[in-house]
């Protein structure tokens, strides 16, 4: 089958054992495993990720996703009934109104409040009920005196993808060392693996690091139902790319350097903006749900890190799109023989041509 040729869903799928899916991270970042793939040959080498200094070159441009996890799940309390309700905040419509989840939802209409603090007769914070969305999801108008932000500190949790049972110790550990922009439902977690001292390792060998802005919502848990791939609609996510990035980016480029991507919401960022502007980088902000499959035309990402991601995802097609679907599932079934750790909280790979 050629890249060109349309795949079903179940093309993407592959064996994982429960228990390869990593439930906490490591101690140390950079010493989780990384599996080198050569995207041309299929070859794959086992490394550590300290070792990604073996792999990048003077005048080669690291890009890096700066958004941080908001703490976007809360644990309030129906003041009409004593009882307990959950809020995700998903995305920030305007002012204190919120695009959320609410469970459970039907005890959630429109015009019904939610308290949030020990103390229900002073609560922190409260919320109304003030629409519903298409999906079962609510719009909620937050009232509080202080800082909305400083608050959410206080009273939120990380929101850890379904599939992460055990409780984070550390909620840091669910950022990456970079993160400064709030706004992201998940993490962008091909990052977590990067330590300050990596990166000034990483500039003093001459590579540029170069940041980027992608809020990750939690469309990127959203499982493929169609199994015609191409019927997929995919989710939306928030973009922001400065002038200075972009420029320092074209020049990379100019003098014969690689791009190489913190994970695919950079890549997502810079593919989407390389696809407006014919392969150069400019100033951007927006809305893009992107989709990149095989048979995808890269424009300007050359080389990436990533985690490895679930069976029949997007995220496992955008990789596909690189490096082919042989070449990508060969060297899954090798991180899965070899007990690699799978997901948020798992190993990397450095995938180069």
């Amino acid at each position: 089958m050629t890249e060109e040729q349309h795949y079903q869903l179940a093309d993407f799928d592959y064996d994982l054992p429960e228990t390869l899916i990593a439930q906490t991270p490591l101690k140390q970042r950079d010493s989780s495993r990384l599996l080198v793939l050569d995207a041309n040959t299929g070859v794959y080498e086992d490394k550590h990720f300290y070792d990604i200094l073996d792999y990048v070159n003077p005048g080669d441009a690291i890009v890096m996703n700066n958004s941080r996890v908001l703490p976007a799940r809360l644990h309030g309390v129906r003041p009409e009934t004593g009882g307990h309700a959950e809020v995700l905040l998903l995305r920030q419509d305007h002012g204190d109104v919120w695009e959320t989840l609410v469970k459970p939802a039907k005890k959630s209409p429109v015009g019904s409040t939610i308290f949030f603090g020990n103390d229900i007769d002073n609560p922190v914070m409260t919320a109304t009920v003030v629409g519903e969305l298409e999906h079962g999801g609510r719009y909620i108008e937050f009232h509080y005196e202080g800082i909305f932000m400083e608050l959410l500190e206080k009273l939120g949790e990380m929101p850890l993808p379904p599939y992460i049972k055990e409780k984070l110790a550390d909620q840091e550990r669910y950022q990456t060392v970079y993160s400064k922009v709030d706004g992201s439902a998940a993490a962008p977690t091909a990052g977590l693996h990067w330590t300050p001292e990596l990166l000034d390792k990483v500039r003093a060998k001459g590579v540029q690091t170069i940041e980027l802005t992608l809020h990750v919502g939690l469309g990127t848990f959203r499982p493929v139902e169609e199994e015609n791939i191409e019927d997929h609609k995919m989710h939306s996510e928030f973009y922001q790319l400065s002038s200075e990035a972009a420029d320092a980016l074209n020049k990379v480029h100019a003098t014969g350097g690689r791009i190489i991507a913190t994970g695919t919401t950079s890549i997502r960022t810079l593919e989407t903006i390389g696809s407006k502007f014919d392969g150069q980088l400019q100033a951007d902000s927006g809305w893009t749900d992107i989709f990149i499959k095989p048979g995808y035309q890269w424009t300007t990402v050359d080389a990436f890190i990533t985690n490895f991601h679930l069976p029949k995802s997007t995220l496992v097609m955008l990789v596909a799109a690189f490096t082919g679907r042989d070449n990508i599932l060969n060297a899954y079934q090798h991180a899965v023989d070899d007990k690699y750790r799978f997901f948020s909280f798992g190993d990397a790979m450095f995938i180069k041509r």
